[in-house]
């Protein structure tokens, strides 16, 4: 089995705030190495590609790209804007010789080796195969339409004064319905495939709305067979998830600077 992994890491990451979450401190090393690090120590892995963001992508390389060059790890330039778009320009360049190829988030570097094995093990056997974890928590669907709750009628004084500064603003949508989550999985990554059948998924006319790798297997037809996954294994979106997966991982946050180097 020989996999080249491919590292999506063109993402603007707009629900992380201003900052590169990649960029983050995660126990003296950066998220992103975190997760080249995970495949680095698999003896299945003999190639990683890293795709970066192509508008900025000399940054990207200067930042990265020593620490990720030491690993073996590849840059590429990803796509501008969708995500199908960064793993097609990726898979344009995984090794001929490579038998699979895994896509992983890049901000996911808690995945266990548990799940890796998992992952890896089906693959052996299996086309297609994806990380998944049940949904326990009950499922709503709400409607599209925002209602804005403000400050009550009491508040028109102060609303006279200072104007929508300080008021009360609370978006609200109301539920259409309650899903029925029987069946229903919350999928990760890596998801492994065959390089052939990955490079026929991405040779389709159309991808746009794709989401992840596994439904553009299914839109060629194909099955896709899903393994045990890890509630540890999340996705870094927001800036909590950083603070969760430092406990996850048991890692300190970075240490504040010294006063006199703070301005």
């Amino acid at each position: 089995m020989n996999v080249c992994v491919i590292i999506p890491a063109a993402g603007k990451s707009t629900r992380y705030g201003e900052s590169d979450k990649l960029a983050q401190d995660l126990g003296g090393r950066t998220v992103l190495l975190r997760t080249v690090e995970i495949f680095t120590k698999r003896e299945e892995v003999r190639s990683i590609i890293v795709a970066g963001p192509p508008d900025e992508f000399d940054a990207f390389r200067d930042k990265y790209g020593p620490t990720l060059g030491f690993h073996g790890a590849r840059l590429v330039k990803g796509g501008a804007t969708h995500r199908w778009e960064t793993v097609k320009a990726a898979l344009a360049e995984v090794p001929a010789d490579a038998t699979h190829v895994a896509v992983h988030d890049a901000a996911r570097p808690g995945v266990s080796k548990d799940v890796l094995d998992r992952v890896f093990g089906a693959a052996m056997k299996l086309d297609a195969v994806i990380p998944v974890v049940p949904i326990n928590a009950t499922i709503k669907r709400v409607s599209d339409e925002v209602a804005d709750i403000s400050g009550s009628d009491d508040d028109a004084l102060a609303d006279m004064i200072l104007g929508d500064e300080g008021k009360l603003h609370i978006p609200a949508r109301t539920v259409v319905q309650t899903v029925d989550r029987r069946g229903l999985v919350e999928v990760q990554t890596p998801q492994v495939f065959t390089a052939e059948l990955l490079r026929r998924a991405y040779s389709q006319i159309n991808l746009d709305g794709a989401t992840d790798d596994a439904g553009l297997v299914e839109r060629l037809g194909g099955s896709v067979h899903a393994v045990e996954g890890d509630v540890r294994n999340l996705k870094i979106t927001r800036p909590a998830d950083l603070s969760l997966m430092r406990a996850i991982l048991n890692l300190p946050p970075p240490a504040e600077r010294p006063v006199h180097l703070r301005f």
